[in-house]
C-alpha cells in the first residue's frame, strides 16, 4: 500500500518558523552586543588606536559574498552586515560621517545609509576639502568623498605624516545596478595593522600634463586629475594595484615628457569585488 505523503505545512506553521528565526537573530545580535561590551573593556587596556578595521571588514565581506545563496539579494545581506559592523563600531567609539555633497546629495546619502545605517550622524559639506578638514580635526570621524572626479586636489591634505588617509573604497561589492553605486573614498585614521594595502593611493604632482600623459597612465592606474595651470601640470590621485607599482607609473609619465614633481602615499584600500551578469562574484 502506497504511503500517504505528509501534508504540507500550514501558513501558521511557516509563520511560527519565521518568528522563531527572527527571535534567534535578535538574540544573536544582543549576544554580539554583550561581546562588544567586553571588547570595549579589553581595548581600554590592550589596544591603542581607532575602532575601524578595514582589513578585517574586507575579509568579512568577501566571506559573506562567497557563502551567500538563496533568494535574498546579496545587496540586502551586505547592507545588513555593513550596518551591524558600523553601528557596533559606533557603540565602541562614537563617530560622525562627513560627506562631500559636491556631486549631489541624494547619491551620497544613499551610499552613507547603505554602508553605515541611520545611527551614525551624517554631517553635510559642500566640498571635499571641508569634509577632509573636519576629519583631520576630529578624534575618529570618517569622510566620504566621491572617488571618480574632483574640482579640487583634496588629497594633498592627506600627504603629511599623521594626517588621515584613504582607508576604503565603496561600494566594495560592485555590480551594474547597485543600490548605492556612487564610487566613494572613505577617509579616516586607523591603526597601521588594521589597514588593507591591496590598492595603494598616491598623490602625484606633475608638470606637463596633457591628453598624452593621461592616456599613458590609463592602463596602469585609476586616476583623478585636477589641472594645475601655475605649473602647466596637474595634481593626480592614482589608485595603484599590486600588479603594477609607483615606479611603473612615474616611468610612464617620464616617457611621454611629463616631469614628476612629488609623490606621497595617501592611503590604501581593498580590491573591489565585482558581480558579473551571471551573478557569480569575482575579485
Amino acid at each position: 500500500m502506497a504511503k500517504t505523503p505528509p501534508a504540507p505545512p500550514s501558513l501558521q506553521d511557516l509563520r511560527k518558523e519565521i518568528d522563531s528565526i527572527d527571535q534567534q537573530v535578535h538574540n544573536l545580535l544582543m549576544q554580539r552586543g554583550d561581546i562588544i561590551d567586553r571588547l570595549i573593556s579589553v581595548k581600554q587596556t590592550q589596544e591603542v588606536g581607532s575602532a575601524f578595521r578595514p582589513a578585517r571588514e574586507a575579509d568579512m565581506m568577501r566571506r559573506l559574498a562567497q557563502r551567500h545563496r538563496g533568494i535574498l539579494p546579496l545587496d540586502t545581506v551586505e547592507s545588513i552586515w555593513r550596518v551591524i559592523i558600523s553601528t557596533f563600531t559606533y557603540v565602541q567609539a562614537p563617530f560622525s560621517l562627513h560627506a562631500d555633497l559636491s556631486l549631489g546629495e541624494s547619491a551620497m546619502r544613499d551610499s552613507a545609509r547603505f554602508h553605515f545605517g541611520f545611527t551614525v550622524p551624517f554631517v553635510s559639506h559642500f566640498n571635499a576639502p571641508a569634509a577632509v578638514d573636519a576629519v583631520a580635526n576630529s578624534k575618529g570621524d570618517l569622510a566620504l568623498v566621491p572617488a571618480t572626479s574632483s574640482r579640487t586636489p583634496w588629497w594633498l591634505a592627506l600627504e603629511a605624516e599623521g594626517a588621515p588617509k584613504i582607508i576604503a573604497r565603496l561600494p566594495f561589492i560592485e555590480r551594474a545596478d547597485h543600490p548605492a553605486a556612487l564610487p566613494v573614498f572613505v577617509i579616516s585614521r586607523v591603526a597601521d595593522d588594521a589597514r588593507v594595502t591591496e590598492v595603494e593611493t598616491w598623490s602625484i604632482r606633475v608638470s606637463g600634463w596633457n591628453a598624452d600623459t593621461a592616456r599613458a597612465l590609463s592602463p596602469l592606474a585609476e586616476i583623478v586629475a585636477v589641472p594645475d595651470t601655475a605649473f602647466d601640470g596637474a595634481a593626480l590621485l592614482a589608485s595603484i594595484t599590486g600588479d603594477t607599482s609607483l615606479d611603473k607609473v612615474t616611468s610612464a609619465l617620464t616617457k611621454v615628457g611629463a616631469s614628476v614633481r612629488s609623490t606621497a602615499l595617501v592611503g590604501s584600500h581593498a580590491t573591489r569585488y565585482t558581480i558579473p551578469s551571471s551573478g557569480a562574484v569575482r575579485s
